[in-house]
């Protein structure tokens, strides 16, 4: 898919320059990056997600369950 999108000329520049460093496709680098911000993104929303369970369990034994339980929901997940 084609887009379009406006970037700084310093973070163009920037870009052309490692682009051409490491012989790749402008494409190729942009969409790259994009991946790895989203990619980021993700992770760092999972563990906000998590956290606020974590708030939310009052007792040990509670926290051996909801553990137990995530490991249950998770093992086939590829992290």
């Amino acid at each position: 898919m084609k887009t379009a999108v406006s970037i700084s000329d310093s973070l163009f520049l920037r870009a052309q320059k490692f682009q051409t460093n490491c012989n790749i496709s402008r494409s190729k680098l942009y969409s790259d990056a994009l991946d790895e911000y989203l990619s980021k993104r993700e992770k760092q929303d999972i563990t906000a997600q998590l956290n606020s369970v974590y708030e939310q369990i009052e007792t040990e034994d509670e926290l051996d369950i909801g553990l137990l339980a995530l490991r249950e929901l998770t093992k086939n997940d590829a992290w």
